[in-house]
């Protein structure tokens, strides 16, 4: 019984998704966003069972019970480091995701990485009217089209802002108010054809706030659950450990653990911490085959993120 009681309190902080919903609520809900450190842990505590197992085989029970969470914890991190198969064929979309930091990130450099890149579309979290306005002068030259979620008067941290190639025509957007924080922008038409792609932003799940951030990942079904091609992209402020974001994009694939890129940092305090200990809560997703042939992330000055790049193959 002893084992037992052990074996589930190791599995309560390594796998909280996995009991009972138990990363729905905090400190959980914070807690299993660093699982691929928790289980380094959980290997140390093995190797210290298995050195007083010499001397005392009674340890065995404790044993089996901390391999039990290992192999479980590991088998869901695995697949996230083994890249897909990319599908032959189909059309390339380049999209550029990044949270500017309640719109404090150093906007020459966003303007330099949107130029080396290229990307189609751009979806910026924490970026209303006020940083677009800073933004539009240096991208617009490039042939970039702007929308922002909020206007001028209201603070970046409450918005989104979409930067659209003119590559793509005359795409329409559409801003949605369901998110209990963020507005996000759809964008449709022109040369998006029926696909549909949205700039999203969840409210982060800090304690008091674990209810709003639920209900704004599961509007992700309206995009991942439905027949319409859709791609998705923002700050989640989650990762696939979370239950809740599992649930919510299924019929969706990553872009990072498609890549095999599903455990690079996008997000910390600092930037050692960020580059070395964050959680991937940044994302692009997309459903019917839109599948990811790269991922890569980029430092930019002034925020606590790191912006995202990913190249997909859209079927034609």
């Amino acid at each position: 019984m002893a084992a037992v009681v052990f074996t589930l309190l190791v599995a309560v902080v390594a796998l909280p998704d996995l009991l009972f919903g138990l990363d729905q609520r905090s400190p959980f809900t914070q807690l299993v966003s660093f699982r691929p450190w928790i289980l380094i842990g959980v290997a140390g505590l093995l190797v210290l069972l298995l050195v007083v197992m010499v001397f005392e085989r009674r340890v065995l029970p404790f044993v089996d019970g901390v391999v039990l969470v290992l192999l479980v914890g590991v088998a869901m991190l695995v697949p996230r480091l083994v890249a897909d198969p990319v599908p032959a064929g189909g059309t390339p979309l380049t999209v550029l995701a990044f949270n500017t930091f309640e719109g404090r990130a150093d906007v020459q450099q966003v303007a330099a990485l949107i130029e080396q890149e290229r990307p189609d579309v751009v979806a910026l979290s924490e970026a209303g009217g006020r940083y677009a306005d800073r933004l539009r002068p240096l991208v617009e030259p490039m042939g970039y089209h702007l929308e922002s979620s909020i206007g001028s008067r209201r603070r970046d941290v409450e918005g989104v802002t979409t930067a659209v190639s003119d590559r793509l025509g005359d795409v329409q957007a559409r801003i949605g108010t369901e998110t209990s924080a963020f507005p996000y922008i759809e964008l449709s038409g022109a040369g998006l054809g029926g696909m549909r792609v949205a700039a999203f932003h969840s409210v982060a799940p800090v304690p008091g706030s674990v209810p709003d951030w639920r209900s704004d990942l599961g509007l992700l079904r309206q995009w991942c659950a439905g027949p319409t091609p859709a791609i998705v992209a923002g700050d989640f402020n989650a990762t696939l450990d979370h239950s809740v974001l599992r649930d919510a994009i299924a019929g969706c694939g990553d872009a990072g653990a498609q890549t095999g890129e599903g455990l690079v940092p996008t997000w910390g305090p600092t930037p050692r911490f960020r580059n070395l200990l964050g959680p991937q809560i940044d994302h692009v997703i997309a459903n019917n085959g839109i599948t990811a042939e790269s991922f890569e992330v980029h430092d930019i000055a002034g925020s606590d993120h790191r912006a995202i790049i990913t190249r997909l193959r859209v079927p034609g």
